[in-house]
């Protein structure tokens, strides 16, 4: 679970720095202007993947046996994350499970909260209350919501606001270093001259894109590290006077704290490369004096709605929380709408991109429910080629690991596996009779064995997903039962009005409307035939009871004066 910052912050450093955690491989630490991407050493995960550092796949290598060090941006909380948001974190927590359960890597993965910005500060005003107030109501709502999703929480979180003395003396460092100046009005900036060449490692970080600033800045690409304080604004005190920290320098600051001068992997939205990641290296390298801080950038496509151009985001008011998607959506569904495309793509959502992962889940249901039938001898087929199925099976298995390995490819893993299920579909076609002898439930029991490991590593859960589905029936179940019974005491109860006087020659009971009493038979008969379905209704004079055969609760309906539901 998402434990305290401050305790698991130090557990976790004092055990990577102790050398709790396998052998950390050398490094180089150096100088030089080149942008060009450096090959760590260390420990080979057998993994290519996509590294935006040198915009291609380059082999995972890690400092550490089998220990990846994983930092990722975390949000800036002062709204409801939204479908966005969950699709990058989701993307990586796949990636991570991938890591860890396929390859045998363990992965250490710290994240920052940003829990002090200008956004933040906004919001507080508007609501009238303190942005502390602000940033840890919707922190906790941000964490809720990952874990609805199934992102496995990070080993560690940590505040801005717990943190700004690092980033004061990590500050410091960058400008005894050479690497950035205070200005008169008590703003420090980075200075993008002092490294160089090396600064622009990503696409768009050339030219003369700055953040608005001091007109005193000496380069138009200069940035913040520290802000000056504003009327109304929370400050800390600084040896530049009060103040907060800049945007950028927050995440250098933290993942220092944690994993040192080396880093194993960053990842974040592919719009954080320029210039929030392009920022983070270049303050980082400059306080380490090293060449290259971070060995492996991976960045995620954007989440856009269909038939859009732009991403999802609150800014452009076009974005659907992640509690609205879960009202319709389970978390499996989003998670095999993740899964049907690759991490770095944009990723396009609507109803047919549901539909299809809806499609592709049941058709992983469907198959491993027939395949458990089959093997409890409840499904007759005709004889299997068992020795076919086996050879599908080893060939998915070499498929879906394949695909893993390079780049994480979750569309064509996904697609090894509705392979191997299509083929076993095909032999379990039912039959009026069949041959016992001749059943061959061992294959169809390594399958499903299979493809339940593969759904546990991407974080599917098709059993949670039944019992919801299932609980989500029962209440509709229970609502038209509720509603067909009050519709039926109403028929009855109208049947049942006497007369002042018997008809003469009426047959019927005494005092009752002859032309009704077709309605009290029918009333009868829907009594009768809903029994053996069922659904159990008991009359009693004017009351009726219902209730369902296993339902926890059970129904009663009372007809007086009016209509009560108990």
């Amino acid at each position: 679970m998402w434990g305290p910052p401050a305790r698991g912050a130090a557990l976790l450093r004092r055990a990577l720095r102790r050398g709790l955690v396998p052998g950390r491989s050398k490094r180089t630490v150096c100088g030089g202007s080149e942008k060009a991407w450096v090959r760590p050493s260390g420990f080979d995960t057998g993994v290519v993947t996509f590294n935006s550092l040198s915009k291609k796949k380059e082999p995972l290598i890690l400092a550490r046996d089998r220990v990846a060090t994983w930092y990722s941006c975390g949000p800036t909380v002062y709204d409801q994350a939204h479908l966005g948001h969950a699709c990058s974190y989701v993307r990586f927590d796949i990636l991570q499970r991938v890591l860890s359960r396929c390859f045998g890597v363990v992965v250490v993965h710290a994240m920052v909260i940003t829990d002090i910005d200008d956004k933040i500060i906004q919001r507080s005003w508007q609501e009238n209350v303190s942005p502390a107030v602000i940033s840890r109501m919707y922190e906790e709502e941000f964490k809720k919501d990952m874990l609805s999703l199934k992102v496995i929480p990070p080993a560690v979180y940590l505040r801005v606001t717990e943190n700004v003395h690092r980033i004061v003396a990590f500050i410091e460092g960058i400008i005894r270093n050479g690497n950035a100046y205070a200005t008169k009005e008590g703003d420090v900036y980075f200075d993008v001259q002092s490294i160089g060449d090396r600064y622009g490692r990503f696409t768009g970080a050339t030219g003369s894109h700055g953040e608005q600033g001091s007109s005193i800045k000496r380069d138009p690409r200069d940035f913040a590290l520290w802000k000056k304080s504003k009327p109304r604004e929370p400050y800390w005190e600084s040896p530049w006077g009060p103040g907060r920290p800049g945007w950028h320098i927050e995440c250098s600051t933290i993942a220092s704290h944690i994993f040192g001068n080396q880093l194993d992997i960053h990842s974040g939205g592919v719009d954080l490369a320029f210039p929030h990641h392009e920022n983070e290296m270049a303050q980082s390298e400059a306080y380490h004096q090293c060449r290259q801080w971070a060995n492996y950038f991976l960045h995620s496509g954007h989440l856009h709605l269909k038939g859009s151009s732009e991403k999802m985001s609150k800014s452009l008011k076009n974005y659907i929380t992640i509690k609205d998607f879960l009202q319709s959506h389970s978390a499996s569904e989003f998670r095999m709408f993740c899964l049907l495309t690759k991490y770095r793509s944009a990723i396009d959502y609507g109803a047919g991109s549901m539909a299809e992962a809806r499609a592709s889940l049941e058709t992983i249901r469907t198959f491993m429910e027939a395949a458990e039938a089959y093997m409890r001898g409840q499904l007759r087929c005709s004889p299997v080629q068992e020795a076919f199925l086996w050879e599908r099976l080893l060939e998915a298995k070499s498929s879906v690991l394949k695909a893993l390995a390079d780049d994480f490819d979750t569309p064509r893993a996904v697609g090894a596996l509705m392979n191997m299920i299509y083929h076993g579909n095909c032999q379990l076609q039912p039959v009026a009779v069949a041959d016992e002898a001749a059943c061959s439930p061992a294959v169809f029991g390594a399958m499903v064995t299979f493809i339940r490991e593969m759904l546990e590593v991407f974080g599917v859960d098709l059993v949670q997903d039944k019992e919801a589905d299932v609980s989500s029936r029962s209440g509709s179940l229970q609502a038209v039962v509720e509603q067909l019974t009050r519709f039926r005491s109403e028929v009855r109860e109208f049947a049942l009005a006497r007369q002042d006087s018997p008809s003469s020659g009426s047959s019927g009971k005494p005092g009752l409307y002859p032309d009704r009493a077709p309605l009290l038979k029918a009333c009868d008969t829907l009594r009768n035939d809903l029994a053996p379905l069922g659904v159990l209704i008991k009359d009693r004079g004017s009351t009726s009871t219902w209730e369902i055969k296993g339902d926890q609760e059970s129904r009663i309906q009372t007809r007086t004066d009016g209509a009560e539901i108990l």
